[in-house]
């Protein structure tokens, strides 16, 4: 019996295991998918998965920004 029956390609994913949503922006704070992308992540396309990829370094910004903290609480 072949060893490539047991080999399978796996789907690339950005998923670092850190799996938070950011509450403004919906995106996840660790891979910077939207909820709907992760949900569908599977289902896609290798094409559009590549395509979403690409685009993860430009949301990156969108999630820097602090929502809060002291200067915040200060700022009340």
């Amino acid at each position: 019996m072949s060893d490539q029956v047991w080999k399978r390609d796996e789907i690339a994913s950005p998923c670092v295991k850190i799996c938070v949503v950011h509450p403004e922006t919906r995106l996840c704070t660790g891979c910077n998918r939207s909820i709907e992308e992760i949900a569908n992540w599977s289902k896609m396309t290798p094409e559009t998965r590549d395509q979403i990829m690409a685009e993860l370094p430009s949301r990156a910004p969108q999630l820097k920004k602090r929502r809060g903290g002291r200067a915040a609480r200060l700022g009340k």
